[in-house]
């Protein structure tokens, strides 16, 4: 059994009548990448204090490397700040250094090393992080991006075993912090430091992460691979899990698929309810319309449908629109509950995606043709919905074509 390289063992604190963290349990193992994310104010960058020393718990115990931190002598507690490097949120640089005094202040205040080891340190840093030619600039100088490079460099410019990172990408663009996040995940790979991580970057910094633990209430309530998490059914790992998906599916008044198969399974197992019918629309070239066209016009074609299968059909909250795969809109629907024949319904919606203009930008070159199929079933009490959809898609029945053309 691997033994963690930190260690929280029933962990308490609280400010005041503020519970922050309420016996909590975490595991940091050396050479991951671990995760600690959770909603604001539950207490995650207070445990990355508690980890380095500048707040101390209420109760509970903190283990480094299997000893007791709380027990430690002053030269222990010592050598571990000399081992465990911090990124704050915010970065923390000082406005009146240079980017290369910053970088180099670690070496100087904690380490008091030579001014020769110190210039190889940061030049060597400053490369890594692409930071050539800022050596004199100052902070203000710098983007927000640049900032954090310079942040970066100055935690890893000791060469630690470990490194906090308190929000690292906060305030940064989609493409910024893609950038920061690739770098920390580059670095740790090079270096074979270990990291905690501090991030609402949800889902993004589950790709680079080993563990995830997950704060709620002040207590931990998930800690493991973070593709483990997709097998949890607490509502709030769905949510964090399902985050983006979840917005889509609101915008588009959409049910998530879970959603979708309880209350599938649960009409199958009622014999007045199996008369119901399962109507699906799908775009077999799903893949080459977000080539051709884009992910942003395949999602918003996907939206259309499901808006479309609202309006036609007319049954209010007795059917449940759904997104099943990345590629297909299903309408579940309660015996009775519309006044159309469901092949109707199909027409309908493919009519009403007629009707609009999803390419008015066109296509990068060229002319491109997209179907639409679809197809409905009648729910019995055999069939899986899986089965189902896929019985429906078999038929490869065709509503209608949109097409694109590029420009001239």
């Amino acid at each position: 059994m691997r033994t963690p390289l930190i260690e929280f063992r029933q962990v308490s604190k609280r400010f005041g009548h503020n519970v922050v963290l309420d016996s909590v349990d975490l595991a940091v193992y050396p050479g991951e990448v671990t995760t600690l994310i959770g909603r604001s104010g539950e207490g995650k960058s207070v445990t990355l204090k508690l980890i380095i020393g500048l707040l101390w718990p209420d109760s509970g115990e903190i283990l480094y490397r299997g000893k007791s931190v709380s027990r430690m002598k002053r030269a222990e507690l010592k050598h571990i700040r000399r081992e465990v490097s911090f990124m704050f949120q915010g970065n923390a640089l000082f406005d009146s250094l240079t980017v290369q005094e910053n970088i180099a202040l670690p070496l100087r205040e904690g380490f008091h090393a030579n001014e020769a080891t110190i210039r190889e340190r940061v030049e060597q840093k400053m490369q890594v992080m692409d930071l050539e030619g800022t050596e004199e600039q100052y902070p203000s100088q710098l983007s927000g991006g640049m900032q954090k490079r310079v942040a970066l460099a100055r935690a890893m410019v000791t060469d630690p075993e470990t490194v906090l990172f308190d929000e690292p990408t906060t305030g940064l663009d989609p493409v910024r912090k893609n950038s920061v996040l690739s770098m920390i995940l580059s670095n740790q790979r090079d270096y074979g430091f270990t990291a905690l991580l501090v991030s609402h970057d949800v889902p993004d910094v589950f790709y680079i992460s080993n563990r995830i633990a997950v704060l709620e209430e002040g207590r931990t309530i998930y800690q493991g691979p973070p593709q483990d998490l997709e097998q949890k059914e607490h509502p709030v790992l769905q949510e964090y899990v399902n985050s983006q998906e979840i917005l889509r599916n609101e915008i588009y008044g959409l049910q998530s698929s879970r959603f979708l198969e309880r209350a599938f399974a649960g009409m199958r197992e009622d014999p007045e309810r199996r008369e119901g019918a399962l109507l699906v629309i799908s775009l077999p070239q799903y893949q080459e319309i977000k080539e051709k066209v884009g992910q942003l016009m395949v999602e918003m074609l996907l939206g259309a449908i499901s808006r479309a299968f609202y309006k036609v059909s007319q049954c209010g909250d007795q059917c449940k629109v759904a997104r099943y795969g990345e590629d297909r809109v299903v309408c579940l629907c309660e015996p009775g509950s519309y006044d159309r024949d469901p092949d109707k319904v199909l027409q309908g919606v493919a009519s009403e995606l007629g009707s609009m203009d999803f390419c008015s930008s066109g296509v990068r070159q060229g002319k491109a043709s997209f179907s639409v199929n679809g197809g409905w079933d009648r729910i019995g009490s055999h069939k899986s919905l899986f089965q189902l959809v896929q019985g429906i898609e078999q038929q490869k029945r065709i509503l209608g074509s949109i097409s694109c053309k590029g420009p001239d």
